[in-house]
């Protein structure tokens, strides 16, 4: 691989491999005294960014040349314990994230500066999956710094995680997802006269598929193509469920800026007449 460009003596973006991509390569004193056409010394890189869904690689290489070479050290190494290694894999944007988290997180343990975050019980009803090994991360980090971090730091790590589905770079979607996941529970409760648990088993069923709706809806692609008869089907059965997923839809068309499908919402209908069936039934 050939370098491209020297960000500083641990950052460089090069050219080459495979797939012949520009991509950012970290490594300690892997840009020292490099310049613009020198081959690059594999044994020297510790990880590989391969920038996804067109986002600017100079831009990237720019934040990683912020952080310290150690957090990022560190934040690579805490992958692999938290089982968040392959997802890193899969969206290199995460490391970066996380990196920059972390390094804001530590300059704020630095200097005695503690932040809250309100959304700890939401995350941890909702992502229980990404909270759990946020938690794990945190842990693998403080167990790499002499001054650990709060546990609580694992609710803006989950967010990360949960993030890193979305071809958005930064939280604002998640944020906006949580809020809006949050708020069709509690109107499905309302409407039932009833309390979800959310740990149940069709619960999280149900806060599994609103995520991927958020996704679908993210991306533009809903579904569409179910036959008539089985939308029908599914609300000629469940008649108040039914009406509880118009009020849904209309919430999440609102606050997204988004027309659902009649696949959507009918599938919204099911997943409504299980949650409320099993709640009712305790």
């Amino acid at each position: 691989m050939k370098v491209l460009r020297v960000f500083n003596n641990n950052i460089v973006l090069a050219k080459g491999g495979k797939q012949d991509d520009e991509v950012i390569l970290t490594g300690r004193g892997l840009g020292f005294q490099a310049r613009p056409g020198d081959s690059i010394d594999p044994a020297k890189v510790v990880r590989v960014f391969a920038p996804t869904d067109g986002r600017d690689p100079d831009h990237i290489a720019q934040m990683l040349a912020g952080i310290p070479a150690d957090t990022i050290r560190i934040v690579s190494e805490s992958l692999a314990p938290s089982g968040l290694a392959a997802l890193a894999d899969d969206s290199p944007s995460l490391v970066v994230a996380l990196a920059d988290h972390i390094d804001g997180a530590i300059r704020r343990e630095n200097k005695g500066v503690s932040v809250e975050y309100p959304l700890q019980g939401e995350v941890s009803n909702l992502y229980p999956g990404e909270y759990a090994q946020a938690q794990a991360f945190v842990q693998a980090v403080n167990q790499r710094l002499d001054r650990p971090l709060p546990d609580s730091e694992a609710v803006a790590v989950a967010l990360h995680v949960v993030n890193a589905g979305f071809s958005s770079g930064d939280l604002t979607y998640t944020y906006q997802m949580t809020g809006v996941i949050e708020q069709v529970l509690g109107i499905i409760e309302k409407r039932f006269d009833i309390t979800l648990d959310r740990r149940s088993v069709n619960v999280a069923r149900f806060i599994t598929h609103m995520r991927y709706l958020f996704v679908r809806i993210y991306e533009g692609k809903q579904l569409t193509k179910e036959p008539s008869p089985v939308v029908e089907a599914i609300r000629e059965s469940f008649p108040d469920a039914l009406q509880c997923a118009l009020e849904c839809a209309a919430v999440i068309e609102l606050r997204l800026d988004a027309d659902l499908s009649d696949d959507e919402v009918s599938y919204m209908t099911l997943h409504i007449a299980r949650v409320s069936t099993d709640a009712r039934e305790e």
